[in-house]
């Protein structure tokens, strides 16, 4: 019969362990996981075209390649959330790991577009890996190791994103669209392995049922939001189909809400949301989400286009990607980085900063992209950006909601980026076909816009981040609502 003890690693009430974890291995393989989940996010998109070619599909049909992923990934990421805080981080993260290594086999393998797409779904079904590893994280380490290390996977998620688009051509040219999945698929055997036989179960656990009939209205919502975002260039932003979805999906959200209001255990608890340093975090994510898939797209296309057209560059897919590094290297460094202000100063400096940094990192392009050093000037900034900002919204839920509620808040800061990634994608997208020219080339106004769009939306981060509490207005509401695992230098 387990019985409960004060954790020594977070100082809230949890089930005893008998052995002490080896937390630099923890940190390494929740690491691996989410890195492979991120990667297999964006790897895919560059090789739309050659896996539409091959599987004698049109672009359009490979589309739902990106599409079966992104809705899998936003309606179960909460459900998975929410039962790790329930039965156990380790043991769901089993089952998404599982999920994902499944997924990403049978891609590999999959002989045809229908395979493929179950395939993409089953990978998306891991999208709680973040929500569930930052539970973890909380849980079992100390508590001044917790910001940097968190600050450290949220920006393996931007990282892996990175990974994926830069890697993407090299692998398709010198191998083919099957070794996308199969490189990844490594790295997911060997977190599996080590959350398997050397992570113990979380100590903090919120027994319950879960709320099915929320989960129900919230993926009909999710879906028909973000399945309007995802093909509405395809069908036409006018079109009946993308309209009538995206009222569907703003009714039944608004459904959810009052649904969730009254049920005893809800699968999201409303009353977080009016947390100010809950709904900021939210509101941030959700912005890094359009900015960071908005550069991924304007930036590699603008490094494609012919120098004849007098402001491409000229380079090949591969080279293009190799541009992206200074991001993917930046995100490496500024997110524990962030972890570390965050312990020192609270999340709200660094989210600040990290906001500043984005918007400033568009506003150079917006203004001119005819020279190369502005481009990499602009991805050090972007980098840097998302670094500090996505580590600090991770930093400021946790310490703004109970250790039983880890998994449930961070899910939906998940979905908010995803959410926000999807808009950006497709707004860029959108901007770039109707700024093109009749042979189908993007002009240049389609990239000042682009830039000038998402420097815009970046702005609304720096707001969301000044209006985030202070730390001690921060400390003060979440114990009011039971946080008691602060830092020492906090207290």
């Amino acid at each position: 019969m387990s019985s409960t003890v004060q954790s020594p690693a977070t100082g809230v009430s949890g089930v005893l362990t008998k052995r002490r974890p080896n937390t630099t291995l923890i940190v390494i393989y929740l690491s691996l996981g989410g890195l492979s989940f991120a990667v297999l996010q964006s790897l895919v998109a560059p090789a739309l075209a050659t896996i539409g070619r091959d599987l004698t599909v049109s672009t359009s049909d490979a589309s739902w390649i990106l599409t079966a992923y992104l809705l899998s990934a936003a309606v179960l990421t909460p459900i998975f959330g929410r039962l790790g805080d329930m039965v156990g981080k380790r043991r769901i993260l089993i089952v998404v790991l599982s999920l994902l290594l499944v997924g990403t086999l049978l891609a590999a393998l999959a002989p045809n577009l229908g395979v493929l797409i179950v395939a993409r779904a089953l990978q998306g079904a891991a999208g709680a890996i973040l929500p569930l590893s930052i539970g973890v994280v909380r849980d079992e380490l100390p508590r001044d190791k917790v910001g940097v290390t968190i600050g450290l996977l949220s920006a393996i998620f931007g990282i892996g994103a990175g990974v994926g688009i830069v890697a993407a051509g090299p692998i398709v040219e010198n191998l083919s669209w099957h070794w996308l999945f199969w490189l990844p698929a490594v790295l997911i055997v060997i977190a599996l392995a080590g959350v398997i036989f050397g992570m113990p179960e979380s100590p903090v656990k919120k027994p319950g049922r879960l709320d099915v009939l929320g989960a129900g209205i919230l993926g009909v919502s999710l879906v028909s939001l973000l399945l309007a975002i995802s093909e509405g260039e395809n069908w036409g932003w006018g079109d009946g189909k993308t309209l009538g979805l995206i009222a569907l999906g703003v009714i039944v959200l608004v459904v959810f809400v009052f649904v969730e209001l009254r049920v005893k255990e809800p699968l999201v608890d409303m009353r977080l949301m009016k947390v100010r340093g809950v709904w900021t975090a939210h509101v941030v994510a959700l912005v890094f989400g359009f900015a960071m898939f908005g550069t991924f797209v304007l930036v590699p296309t603008l490094l494609q286009l012919p120098t004849a057209t007098g402001y491409g560059f000229g380079e090949s897919v591969s080279a293009a990607g190799l541009y992206l590094l200074p991001t993917v290297l930046m995100m490496i460094v500024f997110g524990p980085v962030a972890g570390i202000l965050v312990r020192r100063t609270g999340p709200k400096p660094p989210l600040l900063l990290g906001s500043v940094f984005v918007t400033a990192a568009f506003i150079l392009p917006a203004i001119d992209h005819s020279q190369i050093w502005q481009i990499v000037v602009s991805g050090l900034l972007t980098g840097a950006g998302i670094g500090l900002a996505l580590a600090s919204t991770s930093n400021a839920i946790i310490e703004s909601v109970p250790a039983t509620q880890t998994g449930e808040a961070i899910s939906v800061n998940t979905i908010s980026r995803t959410i926000g990634s999807s808009i950006g994608t497709a707004v860029i997208a959108a901007l770039i076909s109707s700024h093109s020219s009749p042979q189908g080339l993007p002009q240049n106004d389609a990239f000042t816009i682009g830039f000038w769009v998402c420097a815009a939306v970046a702005v609304l981060a720096i707001l969301g981040a000044f209006a985030a509490p202070s730390m001690r207005a921060r400390r003060a509401q979440a114990l009011a609502l039971g946080v008691d695992d602060f830092p020492v230098s906090e207290k």
